[in-house]
């Protein structure tokens, strides 16, 4: 298994990790949360970290929950700032509060690979972090999520940083990329982050294991010569064998690695694959 390791930065610091949790400071704020990858023990004691957290999210189901105060007179939300950006954060129910830091690696690749002028997309984009750091480079970039209030959030992320003109697509990520296809277009530089269960726009529901492939063919038509495609993948039915298959299968020129960040404990955490193809 090949390891590639994200960076913290100063408004974020992954603590501690162990117990099914993780302990995080985003800017001055520390919350508590489920990490099925964290199955070690941790460093510091989990009542330790009550003592220092802000906030815990308190499990319903395995999809849903509520954050639970752990002092007094605290914000919902809040901003952070990464090299110059300004990113707005917020408790929700869904245990995720607006950023993905692991992802730094891609934002760190991004803005060493995409010029002005290029132009970049960005698929199951999320709040966009990866979109604002190739508009920064003055890239012309297409952002698509199908989620009303995410493509919203992405756009204040977009105004607290200072930009604007990114192209925000409130569509199916599959169908606007098979139609950007038809329509001929590529791009510099493709990122995408397929969940690992998705509804389509026709409500049919699909795995990813069963989708790789035909996003896989999607992308590689959209990508010029000259560009570059990150796939990022949550799957545990999504093996890096998997990956690394497709990319013989397609004579492709890229890697896979499992995307981990070190704790400050010095734990290692794994999130996910990540396959960059050039």
């Amino acid at each position: 298994m090949s390891r590639i390791y994200a960076e913290q930065w100063k408004d974020y610091e992954l603590i501690d990790a162990g117990g099914n949790k993780k302990l995080e400071r985003w800017g001055d704020i520390i919350t508590i949360r489920p990490e099925r990858n964290a199955y070690f023990g941790s460093k510091i004691t989990h009542a330790e970290w009550k003592q220092r957290a802000h906030f815990e999210f308190i499990e319903s189901s395995s999809t849903k929950g509520e954050w639970l105060a752990l002092k007094e007179d605290l914000p919902t939300s809040w901003h952070i700032n990464y090299h110059g950006l300004k990113l707005k954060l917020e408790l929700t129910q869904f245990k995720h509060i607006g950023l993905f830091p692991e992802q730094s690696i891609n934002w760190k690749f991004i803005d060493e690979h995409i010029a002005e002028g290029q132009k970049f997309l960005n698929l199951f984009a999320y709040t966009g972090a990866a979109s604002i750091v190739a508009r920064k480079k003055g890239a012309d970039v297409f952002h698509c999520d199908s989620v009303k209030q995410i493509i919203s959030w992405g756009k204040e992320n977009m105004q607290l940083s200072g930009l604007e003109d990114i192209h925000w697509v409130l569509e199916d990520a599959v169908k606007f990329a098979q139609r950007e296809v038809k329509r001929g277009k590529k791009y510099n530089g493709i990122i995408m982050d397929p969940p690992a269960f998705g509804i389509g726009a026709k409500k049919e529901r699909w795995k990813i294991e069963n989708k790789i492939e035909e996003l896989l063919e999607t992308v590689l038509e959209l990508k010029s010569d000259t560009g570059f495609i990150i796939i990022n993948t949550y799957s545990p039915k999504l093996k890096e064998f998997d990956m690394i298959k497709l990319l013989q299968q397609y004579q492709l020129t890229g890697g896979v690695d499992t995307l981990c960040m070190k704790t400050t404990t010095g734990k290692v955490l794994e999130y996910g694959l990540r396959t960059v193809i050039y």
